[in-house]
């Protein structure tokens, strides 16, 4: 398993009672998202207005406001593509779920699965 379910369930549940929280959008995740979808602005920030679990193998997912509350292309992206503000509810408890993630993940390639 990859996440810790007791833990994740608990994280999923306070961040939907935190709704809508300021996130920063990676480098990385910026340049995909400006090659998919042009007509949205170029931002680095974005606010999850909602999030759900996919399941061991796809993890936490969070739906994002890029563009605006009145955009029309939806943007699900999974949580460790996003980084938060120290000062963001939870930001802790969400960059442990992130490094624990991407830990499992990276153990799971270098043993082939």
């Amino acid at each position: 398993m990859i996440d810790q379910q007791g833990k994740t369930d608990v994280l999923i549940a306070r961040l939907k009672e935190a709704l809508p929280i300021e996130a920063n959008i990676t480098p990385p995740l910026a340049k995909l998202l400006a090659k998919q979808t042009p007509e949205i602005p170029d931002t680095a920030k974005c606010n999850v207005t909602s999030v759900f679990y996919t399941g061991d193998m796809g993890g936490i997912i969070c739906g994002l406001d890029i563009g605006g509350p009145n955009t029309e292309t939806p943007h699900l992206v999974s949580i460790t593509h996003l980084t938060f503000h120290r000062r963001v509810p939870l930001s802790r408890e969400i960059e442990a779920y992130q490094r624990h993630r991407s830990k499992k993940l990276k153990q799971q390639q270098d043993r082939g699965y």
